[in-house]
């Protein structure tokens, strides 16, 4: 069997899968509103630099990332053992080396990559327009409108997708959480100075 063969068993056998995916949906969601944060205080700001602005994101979603990375692998990896040694007691053997095993070490590991590079990659995604806003020249909407409308559609995409696994119709589940991030963009909007 080769590597993805048996990476897929040990999630099959720990059922790891559906704690991957609302990790990636929950701090994906995180990453994407907490820049919309950032950007939108920056927009009604109205006097940074992009340079300033992609800072300050890059800080959030290096933070967010490492945040996401390190609280997972903690509280998974903890999980995961607890479960090998309560496991290997039921049975009265040494499971180190078995399927089991394996999955207590390698499992936690990917779930905290899901956990934290959902927020970084997002909010990379996010602030691209602002990277490439000499591109963006000949277009109406400035860097930070484009990143703003980036922004939307990526939470409205992550809403797509929790309907899809819920069940729930798709577009009610998209704009649920793009008014999510459109009452967020308007509070942040009201409390900002400016």
């Amino acid at each position: 069997m080769n590597a993805t063969g048996q990476f897929a068993l040990l999630l099959k056998i720990t059922r790891s899968h559906e704690i991957a995916r609302r990790y990636f949906v929950v701090n994906g969601f995180d990453g994407a509103l907490t820049t919309l944060g950032i950007i939108v205080g920056f927009y009604h700001a109205g006097d940074s630099t992009v340079p300033v602005i992609v800072s300050a994101c890059l800080g959030a979603a290096i933070a967010l990332g490492i945040s996401g990375i390190s609280s997972a692998y903690i509280s998974e990896a903890a999980e995961r053992s607890k479960a090998l040694r309560e496991l290997e007691e039921a049975m009265i053997t040494d499971l180190a080396e078995s399927a089991h095993g394996r999955a207590a070490r390698l499992i936690p590991i990917a779930i905290a990559l899901v956990n934290g590079l959902s927020p970084f990659v997002l909010a990379l995604l996010i602030i691209a327009p602002l990277w490439f806003s000499p591109l963006f020249a000949s277009i109406p909407l400035q860097p930070l409108e484009i990143s703003i409308l980036v922004a939307l559609v990526v939470i409205f995409l992550l809403g797509v997708f929790l309907g899809r696994v819920s069940g729930r119709f798709w577009l009610l589940s998209g704009l649920s959480t793009l008014l999510i991030a459109l009452a967020t963009g308007v509070i942040i909007w009201l409390v900002s100075p400016g």
